[in-house]
């Protein structure tokens, strides 16, 4: 498992590969072994020749044998390549046949975080359907528990919180359209899948405030005052929260004090 581009695990195959991206118009028939077409496809790659490279590297992924040490590599650049021409669904699939077919490869985790990456790549909108977001999320769930090690670990973790950013925001904008046209109990559901699902992000804050205001219009005293305790725990010295609850209240304050 490591970061390291795995061209490092070529050696001196890739200088053929660079002396065929100069040479004439590419056919995969022209390399009759699987180290020569190899070696070609690398230099298409590098040579940024997409097509010429998913041509040859597809080719290679049919023709060489299961445990041949450059099928795992095919399978990788093949997947590199479909991402570079913007074909995310096609790398995610071919990233995850790398990870599923060479779970031990030392590729394996590498392939697992850009299967996941090329997934996240296919939700462009929050509000857009969130399908492959979900696929992303778990996807690099699946990274970090087959690779608790693995360098791509942080990243994946990073990766996983700016997608629970997108899934707040998107439940949070639903509960608002509902707020917007009073209809009080969906967008009460919404905020609260928020405030539950999502409460480190940014919107958990936003669907605090907008809960304790349905709740005061609607008048359910007691539900408001259960999330402005949460508010004022949470936020002790927000200016927006002091402005929907007010400031904390001496009871509040000794519950607090009291728990153990």
């Amino acid at each position: 498992m490591s970061n390291l581009n795995p061209v490092l695990r070529l050696g001196a195959v890739l200088v053929l590969g660079s002396v065929a991206a100069c040479g004439p118009r590419f056919k995969v028939t022209n390399y009759p072994t699987s180290e020569s077409l190899f070696a070609a496809a690398m230099g298409q790659y590098q040579a940024r020749k997409w097509d010429n490279a998913v041509t040859a590297f597809e080719k290679l992924t049919i023709d060489l044998p299961a445990r041949d040490t450059l099928l795992p590599l095919a399978q990788y650049y093949l997947a590199k390549a479909h991402s570079s021409r913007s074909e995310h669904l096609l790398a995610a699939q071919s990233f995850n046949r790398l990870a599923e077919s060479f779970a031990t490869d030392t590729l394996a985790d590498d392939a697992k975080y850009e299967a996941a990456r090329s997934y996240q790549k296919l939700w462009r909108k929050p509000e857009l359907d969130p399908q492959y977001g979900e696929l992303a999320v778990a996807t690099y769930q699946e990274l970090l528990a087959l690779y608790p090690e693995s360098d791509r670990k942080a990243d994946a973790e990073r990766q996983i919180q700016l997608l629970n950013e997108w899934f707040a925001t998107k439940d949070y904008e639903t509960g608002l359209h509902y707020f917007r046209r009073k209809a009080w109990d969906s967008a009460i559901i919404y905020f609260k899948d928020v405030v539950r699902l999502y409460p480190q992000t940014e919107k958990a804050r936003e669907s605090y405030l907008r809960l304790a205001q349905a709740y005061d219009i609607i008048r359910w005293r007691e539900d408001k005052t259960e999330v402005c305790t949460a508010l004022h725990d949470r936020y002790p010295r927000d200016r927006d929260v002091i402005d929907v609850c007010g400031p904390r209240t001496v009871t509040e304050a000794a519950k607090r004090d009291t728990v153990p």
